[in-house]
């Protein structure tokens, strides 16, 4: 019998990196809260709140589908299996819970050419952890990934969607993007494939990032009409490494990834 996903409140870059100290990363955070990757993340003034990247200002027609892994198992094969038949890569962002239960899984997702990214090692409330459990809950679930796939994680997502400026700045701080979403399915709620498919395709727009789930009753049904209709609008669609900007870039308001100017 189906788990029923737990409900929530919300919500190929293949670089090998070093774990990432407590100290290290504290350093690198307070000398530059923004910068990521090497690159400067620059804000509108010093008080500016930090966000994640929620969608990124591109020209052409791209799009990242993503897919959060936290309990149930139920449709992963099959998803990768409707992602491969459309020749689509995606980005699947799991729990270290999760990968110890189903590594099998996470090698599938892997040697499918489909990025594994960190979404924490236990699906914390993370704006409740200090700057150090927060690094060191990361570090966690990426050691864990980087044991079944040989690659470290390059990006985060919070569980629950939940952040504030200490997570933002501490993730900044490790060399790691902290991604969020502009297109919610809701898939979680358990709505109908045309429920997911009119919202998605409602919202999508250039620079988008979407939000699945692994294990939602209905994803599987409504995601071939969603890439179909992507695909037909004239949409790249690839894993959110892909989508994000090379170089310096700005943070707008509304967690949008832009161009730096000047």
């Amino acid at each position: 019998m189906r788990k029923k996903l737990k409900k929530r409140p919300h919500l190929v870059m293949r670089i090998r990196h070093p774990r990432i100290t407590a100290a290290a990363a504290l350093l690198l955070a307070a000398v530059t809260a923004c910068t990521v990757g090497g690159h400067r993340a620059a804000v509108a003034s010093s008080t500016a709140r930090l966000l994640p990247v929620y969608s990124v200002e591109r020209d052409q027609k791209m799009a990242s589908l993503t897919f959060d892994a936290a309990w149930g198992n139920e449709d992963t094969h099959t998803l990768v299996e409707i992602l491969d038949k459309y020749n689509v890569r995606a980005t699947f962002f799991v729990v270290g819970e999760w990968v110890d239960k189903y590594p099998e899984s996470v090698r599938e997702l892997h040697e499918a050419g489909h990025e594994v990214m960190n979404h924490s090692a236990d699906h914390a409330h993370f704006n409740k952890l200090s700057a150090e459990q927060i690094i060191a809950n990361i570090n966690e679930c990426s050691d864990k990934i980087e044991a079944v796939t040989g690659e470290r994680p390059t990006l985060f997502r919070a569980p629950y969607g939940e952040y504030d400026d200490n997570v933002i700045a501490t993730v900044n701080g490790m060399g790691i993007h902290t991604i969020q979403w502009d297109v919610d399915s809701l898939d979680w709620k358990d709505y109908d494939a045309d429920t997911i498919y009119d919202r998605v395709t409602g919202k999508v727009s250039p620079g988008s990032i979407v939000l699945f789930h692994n294990a939602a009753l209905h994803t599987p049904e409504a995601l071939p009409g969603i890439i179909e209709y992507l695909i037909g609008e004239g949409y790249e669609i690839v894993p959110v490494s892909e989508l994000l900007l090379k170089g310096d870039y700005t943070i707008d308001n509304n967690g949008r990834m832009q161009p730096a100017k000047g």
